[in-house]
């Protein structure tokens, strides 16, 4: 009996030490010096044969290469790129592992009206799609909820850590709010007419969102926190400590949008999706709304539309002075997340300056999301979140990490999937 228990326990620990995530790096224990690299700042700048130092975690010099003394383990990284570590926002990394296993998925909650629920305590830090972000330099992302009209509260995090508690960079940042749609399609399975028409019922949707927004106010203003716990939790919105990503995509959605800010005095409003932002982007401009963009490999939703129009987007926007930044949303996004330096590699292939598409994912989503204090550029003081390309990271061709750190930590770049690579190219080695 003793000898079936010992084989029985042996499998099992054999069985986890293959399957478990990798172990989150250790804390930066000396300074590191990259130097001859070409660094791409994520604020647009790039500097030729660099310098970068960073201690505690933190950056303390960049500049040219034999300006600054370099100090403690140095990486010789000549003919090769640095860049900011990329941006993922409007994610659902960590909360879902498999989508057709119920188990795995927590996503969503059950109700409409959900502010006051936090997707960060769902986070699974130990996610192996959260694992998979990071060879492609991927190692940050916005963990945020989905259905409902108010689907609840995102959190930005690292992904190199070992729960929700330690990943977090920014907690609670903001509200993420469903606009009712314009138009609707047919439910076949309900008996209704399918195909695409316009929504009969958008008017008395958004009145709803605006009662649910004034019962709020009114909650708050009576100071009663036992009242109801929903309408509390609205609180950051109205005062601004919180922002309200609202997920809207036809020009009419935007602009009521915008009405319905103005009108609620909300500070810090974003626009998720935004498909036909473009259209009303002077007004977005005019009035400081950023957009996180609709996934740009995907195909126009209408028939006489530009063939490249998602494609070009974000430039489109861009040009018009607008804040812009990648988004991932929709089908297989959390896999497909890794993808999103390629994304803004589209976005320069179709006319965008290679560095202002970088910014998409780097510099401009960390103003977007309230983090450009400590994480979005390689600049002095702020977190050595950065890593080593072998050539272009927004080309898949030559996105090849080398080095990549999180917080001055030199993590893995192991993952599932380098594992399977390496196995099968064993198996079809002819040598």
């Amino acid at each position: 009996m003793k000898k079936i228990i010992f084989i029985i326990t042996l499998c099992m620990f054999s069985y986890g030490s293959i399957k478990a995530q990798q172990t989150p790096a250790k804390a930066q224990s000396e300074p590191i010096t990259i130097i001859g690299a070409t660094a791409h700042i994520g604020n647009g700048e790039v500097i030729d044969n660099s310098i970068i130092i960073f201690e505690n975690g933190k950056i303390t010099a960049v500049g040219v290469n034999g300006g600054i003394t370099s100090k403690g383990k140095i990486i010789d990284a000549s003919g090769k790129h640095v860049y900011p570590g990329f941006i993922a926002p409007n994610s659902t990394l960590g909360l879902v592992e498999i989508g057709a296993v119920r188990a795995t998925d927590d996503d969503s909650e059950i109700g409409n009206y959900n502010p006051h629920i936090r997707s960060i305590i769902a986070y699974n830090a130990e996610s192996k799609i959260v694992e998979s972000m990071r060879p492609n330099g991927v190692l940050m992302a916005q963990i945020t909820p989905r259905g409902g009209k108010i689907s609840g509260t995102s959190s930005i995090v690292q992904l190199d850590a070992w729960n929700w508690e330690d990943a977090v960079i920014k907690l609670d940042d903001g509200i993420h709010m469903n606009w009712p749609s314009t138009f609707t399609r047919g439910r076949w399975w309900m008996g209704e007419d399918p195909g695409f028409k316009p929504n009969k019922e958008y008017t008395k949707q958004v009145t709803e969102l605006v009662d649910f927004f004034n019962q709020s106010k009114a909650a708050i203003k009576s100071n009663n926190t036992t009242e109801n716990l929903p309408y509390h939790a609205m609180n950051g919105v109205f005062d601004g400590s919180k922002t309200l990503y609202v997920h809207s995509n036809t020009e009419k959605e935007i602009l009521d949008v915008l009405a319905f800010s103005k009108e609620n005095n909300i500070e810090k409003v974003v626009i998720v999706g935004g498909y036909e932002a473009y259209k009303v982007a002077s007004l977005l401009k005019q009035n400081n709304i950023p957009v996180l963009v609709t996934r740009t490999h995907s195909t126009p939703e209408q028939e006489d539309e530009d063939y490249d129009l998602p494609y070009k987007s974000a430039k489109l926007l861009m040009d018009a002075g607008v804040l812009v930044g990648l988004q991932n949303s929709g089908q297989m996004e959390r896999a497909n997340t890794r993808n999103l330096p390629f994304q803004a590699g589209t976005v320069a292939a179709h006319g965008l300056d290679k560095e202002k598409a970088l910014q998409l994912i780097t510099g401009n989503s960390a103003k977007i999301l309230g983090i450009d204090k400590i994480v979005g550029t390689l600049e002095v003081g702020k977190d050595a979140t950065l890593f080593i390309s072998i050539g272009d990271a927004l080309d898949m061709r030559t996105n090849q990490l080398e080095k990549a750190f999180i917080q001055g930590r030199d993590i893995s770049l192991e993952s599932h999937q380098t594992k399977l690579w390496k196995r099968y190219s064993n198996k079809y080695n002819t040598k």
